[in-house]
């Protein structure tokens, strides 16, 4: 997926400075990814840890995380559940369709009328089979992942749902085929959560904590809006002429909260090592973070210089770059 924030370019750097610090064995150890996000972080510790613990406030993270985190052994005929959403007949009475697609009279054009119907027709069985027990929550979160992935592969926006394009742009005229979101297998257990990562932090426990908070005034709920409607599937009345929903503020996108939210996360941390990733165009200056992180312990820096991506405003879905350091701040906790 095309996400802002994504760390993927970033996960092996990520990798590479958690294990000099935290050890390069980590089979014994507790990661926890508490802003996951679309989960690569956690993805990319998955294989090497005991646990990962996920967290994201978002519903269409959640989702990708109980997929991508959470399964973690096979699941018996996933392929003959999706081959079988591949073949349904697309529904006009859904509400993507009605509140999303211009051919409804509703104004708005995230998809083509054909992937509205197709998003909403699958999206409803899907929710039947788990209603009627036809499928447990691992093919339930499986088939949820793969349905968000392969519904933003055909979405007419500027990579973020903020606003939808005036032409349906030449990816999304695509027809929807639903492609499974195909997880790692891994021995050992994980825990997806969807809360606060604040409030959560007071619950858990481990040796590693990993911090990738939102860094500006940017709402990601605001911003994958449509992601969360699919995940959520519930009616309410889409409000103004982007159709947005309710959603969560944070306090990390506030620059007169930012701070304290913070310190009170690192306070509460029950985790030895502390990494955050944050950017020099944060909210938080670097002098603000080392400020607060000194406080608890051992306190570090690491930077790198990369391509950051941005979301392009044109029709098409290239994405334009521009260079930017990523810190790594990095406290061991006295």
């Amino acid at each position: 997926m095309n996400y802002i924030g994504s760390k993927l370019k970033l996960s092996s750097w990520i990798e590479d400075e958690v294990k000099k610090v935290a050890g390069a064995d980590l089979s014994q150890k507790t990661f926890c990814d508490i802003f996951a996000g679309t989960g690569i972080v956690g993805r990319t510790f998955k294989k090497d840890v005991k646990k990962v613990i996920s967290n994201d406030l978002e519903d269409y993270s959640f989702i990708l995380n109980k997929n991508y985190i959470g399964n973690h052994t096979e699941i018996k005929d996933k392929e003959d559940f999706i081959a079988e959403l591949n073949s349904l007949k697309p529904i006009e009475s859904g509400f993507i369709y009605q509140n999303y697609c211009i051919g409804s009279g509703s104004d708005r054009q995230y998809f083509s009328d054909e992937n509205g119907k197709r998003i909403d027709t699958i999206r409803i069985k899907i929710k039947e089979w788990r209603d009627e027990n036809k499928i447990d929550e691992n093919l339930y979160y499986f088939l949820l992942a793969s349905l968000l992935e392969s519904a933003d592969k055909v979405a007419n926006t500027a990579s973020i749902y903020g606003a939808f394009l005036k032409h349906v742009k030449k990816s999304a005229q695509k027809d929807l085929i639903l492609a499974p979101a195909y997880f790692e297998l891994h021995a050992n257990s994980h825990e997806v959560f969807n809360s606060d990562s604040n409030l959560l932090i007071k619950e858990i426990e481990g040796d590693i904590l990993y911090l990738d908070p939102p860094y500006n005034q940017r709402q990601y709920g605001s911003n994958y809006h449509m992601l969360n409607t699919i995940s959520k599937y519930d009616s309410f009345k889409p409000n103004g002429k982007t159709g947005l929903r309710e959603y969560t503020r944070s306090s990390y996108c506030k620059k007169n909260a930012v701070n304290e939210s913070f310190e009170d996360l690192i306070k509460n941390a029950k985790f030895q090592y502390i990494f955050l990733s944050y950017n020099n165009e944060g909210l938080m200056s670097e002098g603000d973070v080392k400020k607060i992180m000194s406080k608890y312990g051992k306190y570090d820096l690491q930077t790198k210089e990369y391509q950051r991506f941005k979301a392009d405003k044109t029709e098409n879905r290239n994405h334009t770059a521009s260079m930017t350091y990523e810190y790594l701040h990095v406290l061991e906790k006295a």
